[in-house]
């Protein structure tokens, strides 16, 4: 007995679902879809990753703000303090020594 072609036999099937009006629009779509549309793949695919970048930058922010606060607080908590260590000011007849 002769075996049935089965390699043959699903090409066949693709080929009649393919090729008649439903498949042919359907095959157009996605071409259409991933290629040509103002969204298509490759413009999803940078958005993606800008969103990654953004909230990447997002949290580096956030701690630099908080940071920031902190060190805000202590501003308004301590300024002479602050001036003197940041900025290595002094008063009048006042000799200040750097030690690092």
């Amino acid at each position: 007995m002769n075996k049935p072609n089965t390699e043959h036999n699903k090409f066949v099937l693709l080929r009649a679902i393919v090729l008649n009006k439903y498949g042919l629009v359907l095959v157009a779509f996605i071409v259409w879809m991933l290629f040509f549309d103002s969204k298509n793949m490759f413009v999803q695919y940078k958005l993606t990753n800008r969103i990654e970048e953004l909230k990447n930058d997002k949290s580096d922010y956030m701690t630099k703000y908080d940071s920031v606060l902190k060190e805000k607080y202590n501003l308004n908590k301590d300024i002479v303090r602050f001036a003197r260590e940041k900025y290595f000011m002094h008063k009048e007849n006042e000799e200040v020594y750097i030690v690092k």
